[in-house]
């Protein structure tokens, strides 16, 4: 009896000093083990060092757009303009309506249907609103260029302000013009008048296709 005591408490002291085994299938698949399969089917489960992923650094290069400070005068500028483009199609119908009643009165003179002179009150009339259109295309040239002068670095521009910018100033240049042409349409023929008047007429059509592309 002592001898089969002494032979199990020799056994189960020998089982205590294996390794723990376990069968493979049962590994859980977690990364913090590391398994070593060995004889007979079974896996020893031996405790690894973490190692933490590594964090791919990603360059952000989504263009951020730049930030353009204006001054107050930007503003007010704007106002400026924007209402002198509404007073600008007035002025353009009552200079038209001006300059054909004067062309008329001057076809008649040279022709000898008109036994008077050409109507002094409509021609300074017609001056006086010639000066009120130079004054407001003197103005809204002024504040146009000095905003995009102080916006150039905004990359919002558009394409319709730009071909707003470049009719309204093929339009100054066309309306100097005019104005050059203006004392020989007084002084001469009634042709250089109508020369006055088509030069007039096409500045005033590139005028209002700047000004209604701003509109809509």
């Amino acid at each position: 009896m002592l001898c089969t005591i002494a032979m199990l408490c020799a056994t189960m002291s020998w089982l205590t000093a294996l390794p723990v085994r376990v069968p493979v299938d049962t590994v859980p698949a977690a990364p913090i083990a590391e398994a070593i399969t060995g004889a007979g089917g079974f896996t020893d489960v031996r405790p690894v060092a973490l190692q933490r992923p590594s964090l791919a650094v990603t360059e952000d290069t989504t263009p951020r757009r730049r930030a353009v400070m204006l001054s107050d005068w930007y503003g007010r500028r704007l106002t400026i303009h924007r209402y002198g483009s509404y007073a600008m199609l007035p002025l353009f119908a009552g200079q038209y309506l001006l300059g054909q009643r004067l062309l008329s009165q001057k076809d008649g003179v040279f022709d000898g249907t008109r036994r008077v002179p050409i109507d002094a009150n409509v021609r300074s009339t017609h001056r006086t609103v010639a000066l009120g259109v130079a004054t407001l295309f003197t103005v809204n040239t002024t504040t146009g260029l000095w905003n995009a002068w102080q916006a150039r670095n905004d990359g919002s521009a558009s394409r319709r302000r730009t071909l707003h910018m470049l009719s309204m100033l093929s339009a100054d240049a066309g309306f100097v013009v005019t104005g050059l042409m203006a004392s020989r349409a007084v002084e001469r023929r009634p042709s250089d008048a109508r020369a006055h008047r088509n030069v007039a007429l096409a500045s005033i059509g590139l005028a209002t296709v700047g000004a209604t592309l701003m509109w809509f």
